[in-house]
């Protein structure tokens, strides 16, 4: 007979309510006997069933549900979970065959994670209960997805947590050396041995899209208009071609009057900070943009980006800057304060400016988490307001913030104080312009806030 864990007369209704974790501090007692790691009922204290879940007496949380019947939880058991989060990829994405296919709680799978990187699954195996099911897991995911190789990255910390130490290597097949994804109709590079978790957050995929009406636009500020001008007037070379047998075309010109030979003519300037593997750099250029700096700190990840750029035929606009995100900003704001300075008189000019004091029409954000735990969220908050204040600095009149926080215990109202903080502080007015959230392969549980954690906003910015 299966143990059962009985909880508190007194405790908040959570487990009704959607929350699928049960923590120490909620249970009265349990009835028979458990390994670490097995199935137990949850009963209320007048011993109705509620919920079936793995339990480990190590952990904070004392019991993940799986499911609110009763059930076993073999490989047929997880092949059938494995089954509806696919079909939830395959309605709801256009290009499931690169995507996160498993979230954890909010897939009915707590504590695991798969991402699918064309034939390649990457497995994070997070909790004790799914640890101790790795085998029937491993066949699960074979029956279910046929890929060449599975992977696993359970390297991260919350490891720990349960009792359990770091596991790295391949659980099945043989690694390609190369792995391709496509993301939005781009190619990218992904590294799942060294990149970051899994080697890519597929969690920005709606939200790299979303940025396309800020990338043209642009090109009026500059004095470029569209004349109609007549075709045979247009060298061969032209990167403007008439339709055939038409007298003239639209041409866009200078102040001067000449036709602008950069097809871009229209695109926004743009710095990503936090690149990464240069996603929203891809899809900056792939939306219009002029001129992209694309910056991190790490040189690995900035090599991954220029073999990303590069792969998509986008080098003539990219700009590639390993440094420390916060540094470089404030440099750049200390030499746009040092122009302005100088324009305005009274300044020794006998020393040379340097590079910096550079604007963009276009700052994007996406730092990591700041914030890992509770009490680290008060100097978290001081980290976004700086990195958005000096960033908003740096737009050009008009221009656009986006920015975005994973840190879970970053709370959406903090982030839009430390934003709005920030403003103030700078002299901005901001108009939010859109307001999201993560993809939909990662699917929120409403009334578990722990898997509301990205967030993500785009920010007008003007002058006070």
């Amino acid at each position: 007979m299966r143990a059962s864990i009985i909880l508190h007369k007194n405790r908040k209704p959570r487990l009704e309510q959607g929350q699928p974790w049960i923590y120490a501090t909620e249970t009265e007692r349990m009835e028979g006997e458990a390994e670490p790691g097995a199935l137990v009922d949850v009963l209320d204290h007048k011993g109705k069933y509620l919920a079936t879940g793995y339990w480990n007496p190590q952990s904070r949380i004392v019991v993940r549900i799986v499911a609110y019947e009763p059930v076993e939880m073999d490989q047929a058991f997880l092949a059938g979970r494995l089954r509806q989060a696919l079909a939830h990829r395959e309605r709801f994405l256009a290009h499931p065959r690169d995507c996160r296919l498993v979230y954890g709680e909010a897939d009915f799978l707590p504590g695991l994670t798969v991402d699918r990187f064309g034939d390649v699954l990457v497995v994070q195996i997070l909790s004790l209960g799914m640890e101790v099911r790795r085998e029937a897991l491993l066949a699960a995911l074979l029956e279910v997805f046929e890929p060449a190789c599975v992977y696993e990255r359970s390297d991260v910390g919350v490891r720990a947590l349960e009792g359990l130490e770091p596991r790295v290597g391949v659980l099945y097949g043989e690694l390609p050396e190369g792995i391709e994804i496509e993301e939005n109709g781009l190619r990218l590079d992904v590294d799942v041995e060294k990149g970051q978790k899994t080697g890519y957050f597929y969690d920005q995929r709606e939200n790299r899209a979303s940025i396309a009406p800020l990338m043209t636009g642009w090109g009026s500020r500059s004095g470029i208009r569209l004349e109609t001008r007549p075709a045979e007037e247009l060298p061969e070379d032209f990167w403007i071609r008439p339709k055939a047998g038409a007298a003239t075309v639209e041409v866009p010109v200078n102040k001067s009057g000449k036709p602008v030979s950069f097809p871009y003519w229209d695109g926004a300037t743009v710095l990503e900070c936090f690149a990464h593997t240069g996603s929203f750099t891809l899809h900056a250029c792939k939306y219009g943009a002029k001129k992209v700096t694309c910056l991190d700190v790490s040189e690995h990840a900035i090599e991954t980006a220029r073999r990303n750029v590069a792969r998509n035929g986008f080098e003539d606009r990219v700009e590639f800057v390993v440094a420390d995100a916060f540094a470089y900003l404030r440099e750049q704001v200390k030499g746009l304060d040092e122009r302005r300075k100088r324009a305005g008189g009274g300044t020794d000019t006998s020393v040379a400016l340097g590079a910096a004091g550079r604007t963009w029409d276009v700052v994007i954000l996406d730092p990591p988490a700041f914030a890992k735990t509770k009490q680290a969220a008060a100097g978290a908050m001081r980290g976004y307001k700086d990195i958005n204040l000096h960033g908003m600095k740096l737009v050009n009149e008009g221009g656009y913030l986006v920015t975005a926080s994973c840190s879970y215990h970053m709370r959406p109202e903090m982030f839009l104080q430390a934003i709005q903080e920030a403003a103030s502080d700078a002299g901005k007015l901001l108009r939010l312009i859109e307001w999201r959230a993560a993809g939909k392969d990662h699917p929120q549980l409403l009334g578990v806030s722990e898997g509301h954690y990205l967030k993500f906003g785009v920010f007008e910015v003007r002058s006070r």
